[in-house]
């Protein structure tokens, strides 16, 4: 019996270290099967940038597989000149606060000169483009409208057109995935830096397939090229790439902040924590006048697919309600192929304007006369009918003719399968 147990122990042990070792050489392959625009244009289509003055418009997820920055790839490289550098909202090195402007300066590590294309100056100007024969962009986008990132992108394609100058774009993953499509298509009353062009919250698409779109769809006429990626499928989230999730901006620090981003931004618009200044940006949701047990209570019952509410109380340590005790939720996946962020965070923002009516507000006009929430949802009717007490499911029905007729055109411009 001892015999066969020990038989029986070793076979087992050969099994698993086949089995480990035979995933690892599936995963192996399916990592070297997979590149990112910024290597297939290292490694296969340098002739693109070689001998000419480069511009690059990155941030810190501008890293190749290995977490390397596309900046110190480029400066090391002979057959390059890497002659200017452009960050958008939260700078290249992504040391800035969201909103907080940054001065012109030099990289320490290059000596390259840094433009900011965030406060005073989101376009590329002639005189920041004086030294520069092409346009590079290599940013990664979290799939959202409002996230500011592709319209750095669109006004720097305008300013390349605007100079002749041709533009690079290097292709990233959507990181929550490139087959869904869901929420308003943005008016262009509302338009603004969180929202530019009629596409809708969640868009479904890459930077570059964006680009494609911008280009022809929005008549930037850009001299365009996108550097497609090598491996990724609509269907993959993030966390099924070989890719190291690197903070898009500071306030996402993970794939579950990008994942429910769509929706909790909505509250932004709102004088409730979208929980800034938490370690759960936009999981955690919350204010001092909120009861926690009676919000999770009245969300949990909505069974709304693919989500559960926990009742939670933080405080942030910077933001909306400062220092001061909140209470709220936090936003808990349990399966994200069926979840669907922005009509949670209609929900969300919904019963917190039904529960507590004296204390909830949107924010107020500013001096366009548009409220942050109707920017943001990319219309004025949502907010109104919450005012009105519509249900959300009557609010879904009056965009959905927008949405289709853009899953439509969307359709033209689509690089992978």
């Amino acid at each position: 019996m001892k015999k066969w147990l020990t038989g029986l122990l070793a076979l087992v042990l050969v099994l698993s270290t086949f089995t480990g070792a035979s995933a690892k050489n599936d995963k192996d392959k399916k990592d070297k099967k997979f590149r990112l625009g910024v290597e297939v244009l290292l490694q296969d289509q340098l002739n693109l940038i070689k001998g000419k003055r480069v511009g690059l418009i990155t941030n810190p997820t501008g890293v190749d597989k290995n977490v390397t920055s596309i900046v110190d790839l480029l400066h090391a490289n002979p057959k390059v000149q890497l002659t200017a550098l452009y960050g958008p909202e939260h700078g290249v090195r992504g040391d800035a606060q969201a909103g907080q402007y940054v001065e012109k300066y030099i990289d320490e590590k290059t000596g390259v000169p840094v433009y900011s294309l965030y406060g005073a100056t989101k376009k590329p100007t002639p005189e920041m483009l004086k030294n520069v024969d092409v346009l590079l962009f290599d940013i990664q986008d979290v799939g959202a409208r409002f996230y500011t990132y592709i319209y750095t992108m669109a006004l720097a394609m305008e300013a390349a057109k605007e100079n002749n100058i041709p533009i690079i774009v290097l292709d990233r993953p959507n990181p929550i995935g490139g087959t869904k499509v869901e929420g308003p298509v943005l008016e262009d009353k509302y338009s603004s830096f969180v929202g530019e062009y009629p596409i809708p919250v969640r868009h479904g698409m890459t930077v570059g397939e964006l680009a494609l779109l911008f280009n022809k769809e929005f008549k930037i006429g850009a001299n365009l090229t996108v550097v497609k990626m090598e491996g990724w499928k609509r269907s993959m989230y993030y966390d099924e790439t070989p890719l190291e999730f690197v903070l898009p901006s500071p306030n996402m620090p993970t794939l579950d902040s990008t994942l429910v981003y769509p929706g909790a931004a909505l509250i932004e618009g709102t004088n409730v924590s979208e929980g800034r200044g938490t370690t759960k940006p936009f999981e955690l949701i919350g204010a001092p006048f909120i009861n926690s047990s009676d919000l999770a209570a009245k969300l949990n019952a909505y069974k709304l697919p693919g989500v559960t509410f926990r009742a939670a109380s933080f405080t942030p340590t910077f933001s909306k309600h400062a220092n001061k005790l909140s209470h709220g939720i936090q936003i808990h996946i349990t399966n994200r192929n069926v979840y669907k962020p922005f009509e949670t965070g209609l929900y969300i923002v919904k019963t917190i304007h039904d529960m507590y009516p004296n204390d909830f507000q949107f924010t107020a006009p500013g001096s366009d006369g548009i409220s942050f929430f109707d920017k943001l949802v990319g219309n004025g009717s949502i907010r109104t009918d919450i005012k009105a007490g519509k249900s959300v499911e009557e609010m879904k029905k009056a965009w959905q003719a927008g949405l289709n007729k853009f899953t439509h055109v969307r359709e033209k411009y689509l690089l992978y399968k």
